[in-house]
């Protein structure tokens, strides 16, 4: 690994730096994550904004310059400079699955459970103006999605299908942040419980 590369993160229970930090040592790619406090704002500060201008982590600079953004687009990088394992896929309907069921997840489960983050949570009241009826909502948002999803799950041992990819990565670290924010998994969906316990006993699942 190029020794000037930088990986600007933060610990857990921030799922998106998480994800990096799950394909990475799937990868067995050793690259030390230079942390951010979010409690802090440090991730807003001038210094940050200037490696990305929203202000998120992570956000990957590389040894030029390039600063790359949102955790898909980064490890796509990584994937590109190191293919084996792959974990977008290895053919072109592998791919595509890969993708598709990436986004299924941002929008289906990720998606309720940043809403209930932002506007339900005691923790980002102070950040933002929340909306409690609307946040609290999302409750029954996030579990129709964990129903489906669920119901998805039944004839396949990875999100994708067979094998284990970066959707995983996507789905474990959303479903461990809504857990820690008080969103938890009903017993009786035991394809999600079951899935969930797969990816977890990875040594990557300890990142």
């Amino acid at each position: 690994m190029a020794p000037h590369m930088i990986l600007y993160g933060a610990p857990n229970p921030a799922p998106n730096p998480r994800r990096v930090r799950i394909f990475l040592a799937e990868k067995g790619i050793e690259l030390a994550e230079t942390p951010l406090n979010l409690m802090t704002r440090e991730h807003k500060s001038p210094e940050h904004r200037a490696r990305n201008s929203l202000g998120q982590v992570p956000t990957l600079v590389l040894d030029d310059g390039t600063a790359i953004s949102e955790t898909v687009a980064i490890c796509r990088y990584f994937e590109e400079i190191q293919t084996d394992p792959q974990l977008f896929g290895s053919t072109a309907v592998e791919k595509a699955q890969v993708d598709m069921w990436i986004r299924r997840i941002e929008f289906q489960v990720m998606q309720p459970v940043g809403n209930f983050w932002r506007h339900a949570h005691l923790r980002t009241a102070a950040l933002l103006t929340q909306y409690k009826d609307f946040g609290e909502s999302n409750r029954a948002a996030y579990g129709n999605a964990l129903k489906w999803l669920n119901r998805e799950l039944a004839d396949n041992p990875f999100i994708a299908g067979d094998a284990y990819s970066m959707a995983d990565i996507c789905a474990l670290t959303t479903v461990d942040f809504a857990d820690w924010i008080g969103l938890s998994v009903p017993e009786d969906f035991d394809k999600v419980t079951a899935w969930r316990g797969r990816v977890s006993a990875r040594p990557s699942a300890a990142a």
